[in-house]
């Protein structure tokens, strides 16, 4: 009688397979090449919403720029060849040679991944570029692509291909300007799909930025319908609830808005109610749209709750055993939140959802404490809010 161990019948080809796998087996990808092998990895997809992130990863940095308080105006023009251009009048990358590298700050920049200023805390307090791969990974995925940089007097140069050098950074003149110039054509053996870039998406993120960054001025431009659009919102958010709550008929005047400060973190949050029944709230860290929400709408929700239910209690408007839940005090809100932070955490590449602990207890704190005293001070537009979020959970609770 024979037997056979568990091993045996498991793998029966188990020693093939090992003699199989060696060293020579496993490959190494080096730099940029990762990219061009896995790009869904850092632009989400290599169709038309990872096609049109390319011009937003360029766009963080100039947005970065401005964040620091360096850049007033950005410039983002499609060419009738297909390529985009990105121009900004911040400082411009910087082009001495790296001290480590040996190769200019450009070619660092534009080459390695995880590299740039926003990981220096004195060159970017506050940086959406999270991963320090933007512009790297724009130029691994282009046919080819061009920076300009106007920085000391001088307009440097310098021209990729396929995500490698074709000659070192050279000065081509003399400018009066400051800033950054990135130009670049995505590789369509790599975008197989696409039909060049969509300006009504485009459109969409440049008015979302223009709203969230009051005072910055954003120019879209279109050469192949000869068309250009210019974006600049004083109010900032407040435009931005304006613009959401044009065609909803809301319930008063002017958006609630609430800025807020602790130690590095900022808070801006604007909202009002509408007689509809959704409910529209965005949120952005570092101006970062976090569809997926975060630390940060889960402090606003339990604020907004629990101040609602508070001032209703107090002042007799909620009657016997009545009670409001979160989904009745949002009902007809739209709502913008908007957090800058030092040190982002992101779930996942593409920065879909914050995950920041603190900024939870930050946001309810802050939140909480200036739409009590807001309700307190203007009783006309706290019963507006009361009745709305009353009618909400009499039609809950009868449904």
């Amino acid at each position: 009688m024979t037997t056979e161990s568990p091993a045996d019948t498991q793998s029966p080809n188990r020693v093939g397979n090992v003699a199989n796998y060696d060293s020579e087996k496993i490959r190494v990808l080096e730099g940029l090449e990762a990219v061009r092998k896995r790009p869904g990895m850092y632009i989400g997809d290599t169709f038309e919403r990872g096609y049109h992130h390319l011009v937003h990863e360029v766009l963080d940095n100039s947005i970065d720029e401005a964040l620091a308080g360096y850049c007033t105006e950005i410039s983002i023009v499609v060419h009738a060849d297909g390529s985009a251009s990105v121009i900004d009048n911040g400082r411009g990358i910087p082009t001495g040679i790296h001290p480590t590298e040996g190769v200019s700050g450009v070619e660092v920049v534009i080459t390695k991944l995880h590299a740039g200023g926003k990981f220096d805390k004195d060159s970017y307090k506050v940086s959406g570029g999270l991963h320090g791969v933007g512009v790297s990974v724009v130029n691994a995925l282009s046919e080819w692509l061009k920076v300009e940089v106007y920085q000391g007097g001088k307009t440097h140069f310098m021209e990729f291909r396929y995500g490698k050098p074709v000659a070192p950074l050279k000065v081509t003149g003399s400018t009066n300007l400051s800033g950054t110039k990135v130009t670049f054509y995505p590789d369509h053996t790599i975008f197989t799909e696409s039909a060049g870039f969509n300006l009504e998406l485009l459109a969409h993120r440049v008015r979302e930025l223009a709203f969230l960054n009051a005072g910055l001025k954003l120019i879209l431009v279109d050469e192949r319908a000869e068309k250009q659009q210019e974006f600049f919102f004083e109010g900032g958010i407040r435009s931005f609830v304006k613009h959401v709550n044009r065609a909803r008929n809301p319930l008063f005047e002017e958006p609630i808005y609430i800025k807020a400060e602790r130690d590095t973190c900022s808070l801006e949050l604007a909202l009002q109610y509408n007689r509809e029944y959704q409910e529209n709230i965005f949120t952005y860290c570092n101006n970062i749209n976090t569809q997926e929400g975060g630390t940060h709408l889960v402090g606003f929700k339990a604020a907004l709750t629990r101040c609602i239910n508070f001032y209703a209690n107090k002042n007799g408007i909620i009657k016997g055993e009545e009670s409001v839940q979160g989904e009745d005090t949002r009902e007809g809100l739209t709502a913008v939140i908007s957090v800058k932070i030092p040190e982002p955490q992101f779930e996942g590449q593409t920065k879909t959802k914050l995950g920041n602990a603190d900024v939870k207890s930050f946001v309810e704190t802050a939140f909480g404490e200036h739409f009590s005293a807001f309700l307190e001070e203007n009783p006309a537009i706290a019963k507006i809010i009361m009745t709305k979020a009353l009618e909400a959970s009499r039609a809950r609770e009868a449904a």
